[in-house]
């Protein structure tokens, strides 16, 4: 018995040891970020305080410094637990492993160098349309044909989150594109090219003859979207980024493939103050003319919209020019938020709370507290639409607005801004 009992203790303490081996492992391993950007030129220093070493490799020799000393062909090994500084002479690249007990590899972070960047900061607001890259299906239902029977001809062959981009050899790219072939089926099967993830496949259904002589294949669909934001900022080519976050589908919550649309000008004109529970919301009126457009949207991705501004825009012309901070810069502490209010761009103060710098989650890399008393008057705090509101901190622009806390409207998310630049 007391061997069995001493076997069980032996054993419970093992696993005890490597649970917490493994949950130190882990929680080490996400304080550092995925990757590391410099400026060309400039040293940076880092204080990771983590107690491993880790290997830095990289190729080409002398033009990356750590801790000033050239980082020859082959690598060198450095203390996270000590300050670390890093500068790069030019462009270049690296890798940085951390190993456990310098012998299990935990993660690979990559070092890049980049040259100074200055943008011009936005903060106002915009009214972004959108078409789909084809049309999506929203999802399924059922069809009363002119017998009076009922009759499901999609289910199981369209699914929700499919896009529709042919049809009978038709291209599809709006409503009406879907609704012309349907006319012209007089009921024969009708073959459609169907988008489903990243792959294109071919599906096959029947529609059904209504009462009224029109044919139907019992689809929701959407072939465009709109919206209110926040532009975050406008680099000094002419392209820019705004949301801070992607646009889904509210129904499918699929994050939309556009095919083409536009950035306006917005007017707001109602605010719905946030509550517990019930975000609140930035109402307003999109002048969709040509002498209000801003410009193109080419993209849309997790990390926001993306596009090209007119040259006559007004926010290129006459916006401020900022540096822009990369994710070593950001701290928690003071800074500000720039939005757009009361038809004008405010500067209004926040709280970082909390920088995660291994970018898990690259929409939700701050957490941010809305600390300004005019804004939480006024708002609530962070409601819809002020998503993309450009996060500014030590002068530099660090990161915009993407999310609101349900439960508590003067809290909320923010991503980096190197994630922005990215796309």
């Amino acid at each position: 018995m007391k061997r069995k009992y001493r076997r069980w203790l032996i054993t419970a303490l093992v696993l005890n040891i490597l649970a917490i081996l493994g949950y130190g492992a882990h929680y080490y391993k996400n304080k550092l970020p995925a990757e590391i950007r410099l400026i060309t030129g400039e040293e940076t220093e880092f204080s990771f305080l983590l107690p491993f070493s880790a290997k830095i490799e990289g190729d080409s020799v002398g033009v990356l410094e750590v801790n000033r000393e050239p980082l020859e062909k082959g690598s060198i090994t450095i203390d996270l637990s000590d300050t670390i500084t890093m500068r790069a002479a030019e462009k270049t690249s690296a890798t940085m492993e951390l190993r456990l007990f310098g012998i299990f590899p935990l993660k690979k972070v990559e070092i890049s160098a980049v040259t100074p960047q200055s943008v011009i900061v936005g903060g106002t607001a915009i009214g972004i349309h959108v078409e789909t890259n084809g049309v999506l299906v929203l999802g399924t239902t059922s069809v009363t044909g002119a017998d009076k029977m009922t009759y499901e001809p999609a289910e199981n062959r369209l699914k929700s989150g499919d896009y529709i981009i042919k049809a009978d050899g038709t291209k599809v790219s709006k409503k009406e594109d879907l609704i012309q072939v349907l006319k012209e089926s007089d009921g024969s099967e009708i073959h459609f090219v169907v988008r489903r993830g990243k792959e294109n496949i071919s599906v096959a259904v029947t529609p059904v003859r209504t009462a009224d002589g029109s044919y139907k294949i019992g689809t929701w669909i959407r072939d465009d979207t709109q919206g209110i934001g926040t532009l975050t900022y406008i680099t000094q080519d002419g392209k820019y980024g705004a949301l801070g976050h992607g646009i889904t589908d509210v129904d499918t919550g699929v994050l939309l493939e556009v095919g083409s649309g536009n950035a306006y000008d917005a007017e707001i004109i109602r605010i719905v103050k946030g509550q517990p529970g019930t975000p609140g919301e930035l109402s307003g009126v999109i002048h969709r003319s040509e002498e209000e457009r801003i410009g193109t949207v080419t993209k849309n991705t997790a990390q926001g919209i993306f596009g090209e501004v007119k040259k006559e825009c007004a926010a290129a012309q006459n916006g401020i020019t900022m540096d822009i901070g990369l994710k070593q810069d950001v701290k928690k502490g003071k800074a500000s938020i720039m939005c757009e209010i009361n038809g004008s761009v405010g500067n209004y103060e926040i709280e970082i709370e909390q920088v995660d710098y291994s970018n898990r989650n690259h929409a939700k890399g701050l957490v941010i507290k809305i600390t300004d008393e005019e804004l939480i008057e006024l708002t609530g705090g962070i409601v819809q639409g002020m998503s993309g509101s450009p996060i500014i901190q030590d002068g530099k622009l660090i990161g915009a607005v993407t999310h609101v806390f349900i439960r508590d409207s003067t809290k909320g998310y923010g991503t980096f801004i190197e994630n922005m630049l990215e796309n």
